[in-house]
């Protein structure tokens, strides 16, 4: 079983590849108007050779982290500042960390902490003093998204494939919630809720909505063919990409993708990825290829 979840770690996520895809990031101004998204001024806040991705906005200071390849291939977590515009190396370790995330509570980055081993764990490096905490090692952990303090949703990968589940901090118990699940995972702003992209239809992959409260698991939307990387503006849309255009989504308002107008500089946006919105609802994080 080890040897089939290491080809898995290896063949299937993303943040296991040996040899990480060039990418930079991009950041864009956002203004949300009535039923629409408008873009503008994009301009490169990583502008480093390598892999720059994943990028997650603090939600009370103007820091984007990111996991980015350091000077030996190996993957650190590094802060920009939008104030500043200065970048500063937030980790510096032996071991590769991914997804880097503000905790509930404000005072962590939680990531994925890859050994060199191929085993994945999820854990927490505090802000000020830097000092990690492992809090989970005994599954395979691709990405991650808080509901609250105590409870989470994982991408984990299994034997039998990608699997959501939930995990509880009080009773150290997980829950298969899905299974053959995208790598996008995204707390819904003001709800007691999670987004998730199922891909069990390969013909037709749907965001779905995961209620804590509830337990129940509903369809909110189909994602834009085969792409998987969305995310939440405060008030309700969906961002999403097709690799080289922007689209917007509002639940209950729109029943199809409709495409963003973006000012400025459209050359760098090429194949767009992954994606993050800021707490402000006012700028906007995207993926790009080098």
């Amino acid at each position: 079983m080890k040897k089939h979840i290491l080809y898995l770690l290896t063949f299937l996520c993303p943040t296991l590849l040996l040899a990480q895809p060039s990418s930079d990031i991009l950041l864009l101004d956002m203004a949300v108007k009535k039923n629409q998204v408008i873009l503008s001024n994009p301009r490169n806040i990583t502008n480093h050779p390598g892999y720059d991705n994943q990028p997650s906005f603090h939600t009370s200071q103007p820091l984007v982290y990111y996991s980015s390849a350091n000077a030996d291939g190996k993957m650190d977590i590094r802060s920009y500042n939008l104030n500043s515009k200065q970048t500063t190396d937030f980790t510096a370790t032996p071991v590769n960390e991914f997804s880097p995330t503000l905790t509930p509570d404000g005072m962590h980055i939680s990531c994925i902490i890859q050994r060199e081993n191929g085993q994945q764990d999820l854990g927490i490096y505090n802000i000020d003093s830097k000092e990690v905490t492992v809090l989970i090692d005994n599954l395979t952990v691709g990405y991650h998204a808080w509901i609250d303090n105590k409870n989470l949703l994982l991408f984990i990968l299994a034997d039998k494939g990608h699997e959501l589940q939930h995990y509880n901090f009080d009773t150290k118990q997980n829950k298969v919630l899905a299974k053959s699940i995208g790598r996008s995972l995204h707390k819904i702003p003001g709800q007691n809720a999670i987004s998730f992209i199922d891909k069990s239809d390969s013909t037709q992959w749907l965001i779905k909505r995961y209620d804590h409260k509830t337990g129940a698991i509903t369809t909110i939307a189909p994602t834009l063919p085969q792409k998987e990387d969305i995310t939440w503006t405060k008030n309700g849309f969906i961002l999403s990409s097709d690799g080289s255009k922007i689209y917007t989504l509002k639940p209950g308002k729109n029943q199809d993708w409709q495409p963003v107008k973006v000012q400025g500089n459209t050359t760098l946006l090429k194949s767009i990825t992954r994606m993050a919105t800021n707490n402000e609802n006012n700028q906007l994080a995207v993926v790009v290829s080098e």
